[in-house]
């Protein structure tokens, strides 16, 4: 088996253009990942389930994700970037294609398809990203790359739920014209990649299950970067899953676009919060990242306890900021500890952990709100990512 990835021989001012047509296909499929946020509501009356099967209905999303990463995420490694990527917006076409169907067994299917195609997809992108940076602008560091793959992953997240729940307010057939929208989107997103140049040349490798290969000495920071993910994951399935839940039920906020907007602003923030961390150093940005989601996860328990929709909104914006910033300071940790021939597999198990970190911690909230009320649910879940945060730090940060 050869253990190196060979780069595709081509001209840097060539394979670059590839760069952004990659990422829009990279932003528009975690978009659509994320339409059926403000959704939920409406499938609830249409199918007539519960708050718990909501969290369900997004842990099979998350157990699809997780399936997908450990048997394909790093396999561009060896067949090629650009082949995954196409693998992963096609089915990711067939899962919207599967939501228009009616029915609850329509939806579990559809999500966790929509969660194998972005298994497929994030260590990819990532990896493809960086190496048309690297290769298109040799010399210049990985600051851009860094900063627009996760701006898609986090940004499109964001986007989805806002541009779903706007249509689901004032467009007809709610359930409907968001997936025909998005599914246009991501035929676009086909059509742009098929033109992109390779960065990996081909190689006879046998297939095995995802693995993870770091440096010895890098294990404890390989794995503080881990539970960062875990954290800023659950933190973003909570947006992503039970918020349109909470803003009707305890906020008394019904509305489908607002829930969307709420939804787009945490994700936006965690952009923002990227962007404006960009020039600083990693252990600041860690540092920042870190005291915004501790202090953003305060808030949301007090916009919750209270209840008090501004203090939420606030909580909504300090955690997606933070969660942001955590998670780009994660991925670039994980990408300097790697070697370059498997850079691809690091990625692929840092978005391994944060996927199960977007599924169990959300489940759970689910079942404890089926036993205790939301508040105190909602509090145990806060605390348990605070707590993990803390033990995080110190190795995270440390040169």
């Amino acid at each position: 088996m050869s253990s190196t990835t060979a780069l595709a021989p081509e001209r840097p001012d060539v394979r670059i253009r590839g760069f952004w047509p990659v990422a829009y296909a990279f932003g528009v499929m975690m978009a659509f990942s994320a339409v059926p946020t403000p959704l939920y509501v409406l499938y609830q009356q249409r199918d007539g389930f519960g708050p718990f099967t909501v969290t369900v209905v997004f842990a099979t999303y998350a157990v699809g994700v997780v399936l997908s990463v450990f048997t394909v995420g790093h396999v561009s490694d060896w067949i090629g970037r650009r082949r995954v990527l196409i693998w992963a917006l096609l089915t990711n076409m067939l899962a919207g294609l599967i939501f228009l169907l009616p029915g609850l067994g329509s939806l579990l299917v559809a999500r966790f398809v929509s969660g194998v195609s972005v298994g497929m997809l994030t260590a990819t992108a990532t990896a493809y990203l960086m190496e048309l940076h690297l290769t298109g602008r040799p010399g210049t560091g990985r600051r851009r790359a860094d900063l627009v793959a996760t701006a898609a992953n986090i940004g499109g997240i964001g986007l989805g739920p806002l541009i779903s729940g706007l249509l689901a307010e004032y467009v007809p057939f709610p359930l409907t014209v968001p997936y025909l929208v998005f599914h246009a989107l991501l035929g676009i997103g086909l059509v742009v990649v098929l033109r992109a140049h390779e960065t990996v040349t081909r190689r006879d490798v046998r297939w095995r299950p995802q693995r993870v290969s770091v440096p010895a000495g890098a294990r404890a920071r390989y794995a503080a970067a881990g539970a960062a993910a875990f954290a800023s994951f659950a933190v973003f399935g909570l947006f992503t899953s039970l918020t349109p839940g909470f803003l009707a039920g305890v906020l008394g906020q019904p509305s489908h676009a607002v829930a969307g907007q709420v939804t787009f602003l945490a994700f936006g923030a965690g952009v923002a919060g990227q962007l404006v961390m960009t020039r600083v150093s990693l252990a600041r940005q860690l540092y920042v990242g870190l005291a915004g989601l501790v202090a953003g996860l305060a808030a949301l328990i007090l916009g919750i306890w209270l209840p008090h929709f501004g203090l939420f909104l606030v909580g909504g914006l300090l955690t997606g900021a933070g969660a942001g910033t955590v998670f780009k300071g994660a991925v670039v940790t994980t990408a300097g500890l790697a070697a370059p021939r498997a850079r691809g597999e690091a990625l692929a198990g840092l978005f391994l952990v944060g996927y199960v970190g977007l599924a169990v911690p959300v489940l759970g909230l689910g079942f404890a709100a089926q036993h205790l009320s939301t508040r105190t649910a909602v509090l145990i879940f806060a605390a348990g990512l605070a707590s993990l945060l803390v033990a995080a730090a110190r190795p995270l940060v440390r040169r």
